[in-house]
């Protein structure tokens, strides 16, 4: 089935949104200004709509069908992420002990820096294990932002 796509913007870039009645493929932020989408596909309504929650405070978990295209290794890496609770964070260790791997931390960090779907597969809340941020696709500002906007309080004390 053909992808349809809208683009959002967002307050740390625009995100562009993939996906089909079969759920979303990629969001993904790219630093080009580009107009948001005024018809949006109503494939992709829902996702729009939560995203711009979670911008807004609004929204902690996301309940969107999601079809991103990988390695079944890739695939496990991105739904354990998406057990990491909104405003805590984990090192790639503790991912890797949760996908049942501890030798497979470099493949762990190689499967979040190919996740396709920006922010709600959130591998910005994985970090170093001496809590230093590091790699994140988007850049290290917008984790940064990510981060603080989820727990203000606690994270700004990381970094």
């Amino acid at each position: 089935m053909k992808l349809k796509t809208t683009y959002y913007k967002s307050p740390i870039g625009t995100a562009k949104i993939e996906g089909n009645i079969d759920g979303i493929t990629s969001i993904t932020v790219i630093d080009e200004v580009i107009e948001t989408s005024k018809n949006i596909p109503t494939d992709l309504q829902d996702c729009v709509l939560q995203l711009d929650e979670f911008f807004k405070g609004n929204r902690k978990n996301f309940n969107l069908k999601l079809n991103p295209k990988g390695t079944e290794f890739q695939k496990k890496v991105w739904e354990a992420l998406q057990n990491v609770p909104y405003g805590k964070t984990r090192t790639y260790l503790e991912q890797s002990k949760v996908i049942g791997n501890v030798k497979a931390i470099r493949a762990v960090a190689s499967a979040n820096g190919k996740n396709p779907i920006w922010i709600v597969i959130p591998c910005h809340r994985i970090i170093g294990t001496d809590g230093s941020l590091i790699g994140y696709a988007g850049g290290l500002w917008r984790k940064k932002w990510l981060l603080e906007h989820e727990n203000p309080t606690t994270q700004q004390s990381l970094f």
